[in-house]
């Protein structure tokens, strides 16, 4: 009996792609949680904007639906120093939702079912950063990954792509969310591999 899974491959090391400082590629995508997998039904989903002054901007399933759509190609980088190129996935841009926000706010407070929290520069949500992705693939994103739908933002630390997104609070002052209380980045930038307080 061998010492090694079936299936497992090892790390795939790239000789011709530039991946973060300190990353490995793999085929896998790896499930990583803070807690056990909410079960959340789409006739319950709602996602919410609260900005700074107590305005919310609320959106159901069907309205998340109603929405424009997009379908990323996005590289993943985990801070347990995976990634994974070229992913597929399709969502609504945060610039879409935030059309009709009117805020003075610099931070996000992203929140999720299961009570699950990560802060973010609000710039790092507009401009074509992240999505509120409902579909990986081609098909509907699975609830060990997110689903219904998490937040994409590919340019950080996945982490900070908060699965089972429900909410948005904007903040005139930082504050840090789950991971980030407990001594991750409050950043998390892979390139500059930000994954702990002090990198």
């Amino acid at each position: 009996m061998g010492i090694i899974s079936r299936g497992f491959h090892g790390r795939v090391r790239p000789t011709d792609v530039k991946l973060p400082p300190g990353q490995y590629l793999t085929d896998d995508f790896p499930v990583l949680s803070a807690g056990p997998t909410p079960s959340i039904a789409r006739e319950d989903w709602e996602f919410t904007i609260t900005t700074e002054s107590g305005t919310r901007h609320s959106w159901t399933w069907r309205d998340l639906l109603s929405q424009p759509s997009e379908r990323p190609t996005v590289d993943l980088h985990c801070v347990t120093k995976w990634s994974k190129l070229s992913t597929g996935w399709q969502g609504v841009s945060l610039d879409t939702l935030f059309a009709g926000v009117k805020t003075a706010a610099d931070f996000a407070l992203v929140r999720s079912y299961g009570d699950y929290t990560t802060n973010l520069p609000l710039e790092d949500l507009l401009n074509g950063n992240a999505w509120i992705a409902y579909q990986y693939e081609g098909e509907d994103l699975a609830p060990v990954h997110g689903g219904p739908a998490r937040l994409l933002v590919p340019h950080l630390y996945l982490w900070k792509s908060a699965k089972w997104v429900n909410g948005i609070q904007l903040l005139t002052e930082d504050e840090p969310g789950f991971w980030e209380s407990a001594g991750y980045h409050d950043y998390g930038d892979p390139w500059r591999e930000q994954r702990y307080q002090g990198d």
